[in-house]
């Protein structure tokens, strides 16, 4: 086995490592993702071509270690402290609502990722359209299985696959992402996207209302897709996942105690104007979702917490 890359990432503020990252882990058998306590395992692909990356420190953390095998090993090292949300600044973020105050307490030390990889956070958001996370979370793990690419040094011994390259998603069959359980108004969209891999990856150098722009222009790709694109590619603050069948109403119930739709919900976070993700991610770290049935939402003292 080659010998890693190797850099100590420092950052301004301590950061929460694993609540950073989570959002990348598509389900517990997600095969690009690994968690250990204290090291957080990633087998992705970068535009130089394969990496395993591992992230060494605290939960809450000053500093981390970062160590990268495979070609995509320097351009992920030099990504760290953005991924890792250094990038992201939330000034001027002030909680209007007890519970976001309560989230912005217990986690003061995230931040909003920005990967720079968006075909990879691209065609799993495609996948998720419309069905369930259990669903959609199957489907993608038995396509990076099959068409994905072993990952570099120590990520093989773990099991860890990289997703496949745009043109790598770009050459599956219609058959075989129906035999992973995607149908045509998924699939279609999935293989034109990364048939312009080039174009979406340029998103990364573009303006957000710019890359949002060049997101939605591409058919089959609406608001929600952007917006879980940005979320973890391009370190968008402020892009809500309006849209989901449960955002609206579980930040709506955890906000105000009653479920709302999607206009409600802009509403209720026209304060937040430039942290609307922020406030929503924050949220969700917590745990909180609405009852199906059940008592209004209790005061955060007792909420649940979230597990990296």
């Amino acid at each position: 086995m080659s010998e890693p890359l190797r850099r100590q990432v420092r950052f301004a503020t301590p950061r929460a490592v694993g609540a950073v990252l989570a959002v990348f882990r598509r389900g517990g058998g997600d095969p690009t993702s690994y968690r250990e306590p204290g090291r957080w395992w990633q087998a992705w692909t970068t535009p130089e071509g394969p990496v395993t990356l591992l992230l060494q420190g605290a939960a809450v953390a000053e500093h981390v270690e970062a160590s990268a095998w495979g070609a995509g090993a320097s351009w992920m090292l030099e990504q760290v402290p953005q991924l890792l949300g250094e990038a992201d600044d939330p000034a001027g973020f002030e909680p209007q609502h007890d519970i976001v105050r309560e989230a912005w307490r217990r986690y003061p030390g995230w931040r909003v990722p920005r990967s720079g990889l968006v075909v990879q956070a691209l065609i799993p958001a495609v996948i998720e359209q419309k069905v369930t996370g259990r669903e959609a979370f199957a489907s993608y793990r038995q396509l990076v299985r099959a068409r994905g690419r072993t990952a570099p040094g120590p990520g093989a011994s773990l099991g860890m696959r990289c997703p496949p390259d745009a043109a790598g998603w770009a050459a599956i069959p219609s058959w075989e992402w129906l035999q992973a359980g995607v149908d045509a108004a998924r699939s279609a969209p999935a293989v034109g996207a990364a048939g312009r891999g080039g174009r979406l990856e340029e998103c990364r150098q573009l303006p957000l209302a710019d890359a949002h722009r060049r997101l939605r222009a591409l058919p089959g790709i609406g608001v929600w897709t952007s917006a879980e694109v940005a979320q973890r590619a391009l370190g968008d603050p402020d892009s809500v996942s309006f849209g989901d069948y449960h955002v609206a109403k579980n930040l709506g119930w955890a906000l105000t105690g009653e479920e709302v739709d999607d206009a409600g919900l802009a509403e209720l976070l026209e304060p937040y104007a430039g942290h609307r993700y922020r406030v929503q991610r924050l949220i969700e770290l917590l745990g909180v979702e609405r009852p199906r049935r059940g008592p209004r939402r209790t005061l955060p003292g007792h909420l649940p917490r979230f597990r990296p």
